[in-house]
């Protein structure tokens, strides 16, 4: 039974109940009971009667599955290190100094995170490949580079990709600082380079350990960069669950679940490692004085412009070279030059049908993210408690569950009676709300928490029904923080593969999927067109997120 103004309703009548209910619902069909149909799928096999360890045992066995267990790994970790070796620096210049074009190079960081990942790795193979554009031109001087292929290539890849996870959530942090503790440093004799490592990055490295975490998953998760750059000998979990459920040569369901089993371990294991560190210290501060920007002229302000300038330049490169080469004349397979629209004019109708199924797919699921979101941001924030923990973790779940694995779990669910829905663009849409639903949520929840409660309550002391207040008061205050969140949403369901390559028929082909279909197939100029096509969609999407949020982004 509820209270409210001395009055005891029975909880049915409160309309929260009914939202967490409807809310719960949505989360045990579509994500505990698909990933729970994974579990006891990997534990069967077609070759033994009941639960088996057949499928783990053929994993850890066999050269060619635990190698690629070593190989996920290595291009994880490798980037989560470099990525903080570019994203601190970065973060701390930004805020710290007058840098030339900050709002530029802001802008260049995030796009570079927000475009497909195998759009990097298409780009590079580009200028970096066996027949690149760089390549050729050293090798007529008799100079020979590393491979792009392999293990480097991805990890270089991944990194320049990924570096903004830390550089944002550095940056925040940063910009929060209390200026006295660095002051204080100071005065005891402290330099700059002492202080820096002595009191700002220990303050900050809370923030520097979540963006590791988010690279490192994002990078474990990676379908298409090791696909493209790590040909027949450099394989990943993310690319054997694709060969082992969808190979042509027939392959083996219950494998598949099992490595996806093993991919949601290390992702948990990791996120306890990483809370873990955390909460051995203690980073509580009062943030009454920020940093005041250093202003700095003439040489030194190129000086400190410059590593901001080469960092967001090369990792935006990739987009300016797939822009670029669109333009190009092919003979399908590789570039000739010269400037054309024909690529363009060459994909015709395929155009038009994956740009509606795109934009329909991705409006119809920003619909759902908006309204599911706002609710489920409220009951997070304003309704605390067990039922809000709960709904708070099935809402981290998706960053733990790898997208080829959440398509796994999808084919495996719902390809059978009663709900057979694999194929069909329902799944997609729905594969979008639940990835991409926390966006949205995170930066609804954090404009939710800087909202005086009382406005709500005085609306309901006047005799207007909390639910009415909600939606008359309340969600239009969130307005700001809900629609920064669901643009952020729509951006990276629009270059969302992973998922969606494996619950797509062919008919309902995303601009995503299409590109990356292109490339594997070596057409070049469609492939280059197509890619250019999401790059300016998406640039287009994030300048306007930006306008509306006034440059804060909440990741």
């Amino acid at each position: 039974m509820l209270k409210r103004k001395n009055l005891t309703i029975p909880f049915y009548m409160d309309p929260w109940f009914w939202v967490k209910l409807i809310v719960f619902v949505i989360f045990i069909l579509f994500l505990v009971w698909p990933f729970s149909s994974i579990i006891i799928n990997a534990f069967k096999s077609s070759k033994a009667d009941g639960f088996t360890m057949a499928n783990f045992e053929k994993f850890f066995k066999k050269k060619y599955y635990y190698g690629a267990l070593k190989n996920s790994v290595s291009v994880s970790v490798v980037p989560s290190l470099f990525a903080i070796v570019l994203g601190v620096p970065m973060a701390y210049l930004m805020t710290r100094y007058n840098v030339w074009g900050k709002k530029v190079w802001h802008v260049l960081a995030i796009l570079s995170l927000m475009s497909p990942p195998f759009l990097g790795a298409y780009a590079w193979i580009m200028m970096f490949g066996r027949a690149g554009s760089v390549t050729t031109f050293l090798k007529n001087y008799g100079i020979a580079i590393p491979t792009i292929y392999g293990f480097g290539g991805i990890s270089t890849v991944l990194t320049l990709k990924l570096y903004p996870y830390i550089y944002m959530y550095t940056s925040g942090a940063m910009e929060s600082i209390d200026s006295s503790l660095e002051e204080c440093a100071e005065n005891l004799g402290s330099g700059k380079l002492r202080r820096f490592f002595t009191v700002t990055m220990p303050v900050v490295t809370p923030s520097i350990t979540a963006g590791a975490l988010v690279v490192f998953m994002s990078a474990l998760a990676d379908f298409g960069t090791p696909m493209l750059l790590g040909g027949q000998d450099f394989r990943t979990l993310p690319v054997l669950i694709y060969n082992e459920y969808l190979s042509e040569i027939g392959g083996n369901g219950n494998l598949a679940s099992a490595i996806s089993i093993i991919i949601v371990i290390i992702t948990l294991v990791m996120l306890l490692v990483q809370k873990t560190y955390v909460g051995r210290r203690n980073y509580i501060m009062s943030a009454l004085r920020p940093p005041k920007m250093i202003e700095v002229h003439g040489f030194r302000r190129f000086l400190v412009t410059l590593p901001v300038f080469l960092i967001s330049f090369v990792s935006f490169l990739p987009q300016i070279v797939v822009c670029a080469s669109s333009f190009q004349h092919t003979n399908y397979s590789s570039f000739t030059g010269g400037f054309t629209f024909e690529n363009y004019q060459n994909l015709g109708s395929r155009l038009w049908s994956t740009m509606r199924n795109t934009f329909t797919y991705s409006l119809t699921a920003m619909v759902f993210i908006v309204l599911i979101g706002i609710l489920m941001s409220y009951v997070i924030v304003r309704k605390k408690g067990k039922t809000g923990g709960i709904l708070d973790m099935l809402l981290m779940a998706p960053y733990v569950i790898p997208g080829s694995v959440l398509g796994l779990c999808y084919i495996v669910t719902f390809n059978v009676k009663p709900l057979v829905l694999t194929g069909t663009a329902a799944i997609i849409i729905i594969s979008y709300v639940i990835r991409k639903l926390p966006y949205t949520v995170r930066s609804a929840s954090a404009f939710l928490m800087q909202m005086d409660p009382s406005v709500e309550e005085a609306s309901i002391n006047l005799g207007v029904p909390p639910m009415r207040t909600f939606w008359k008061v309340t969600a239009r205050l969130m307005l700001p923080g809900v629609f920064s969140g669901a643009i952020l949403s729509w951006v990276t369901c629009i270059n969302e593969l992973s998922c969606s390559i494996m619950l797509s028929s062919g008919k309902n082909n995303t601009l995503t999927i299409e590109a990356y279909t292109n490339i594997v197939r070596n057409s070049v100029g469609s492939g280059a067109a197509l890619s250019a096509i999401l790059t300016v969609t998406s640039a287009v999407i994030l300048i306007i997120c930006l306008k509306v949020s006034k440059g804060k982004i909440r990741v």
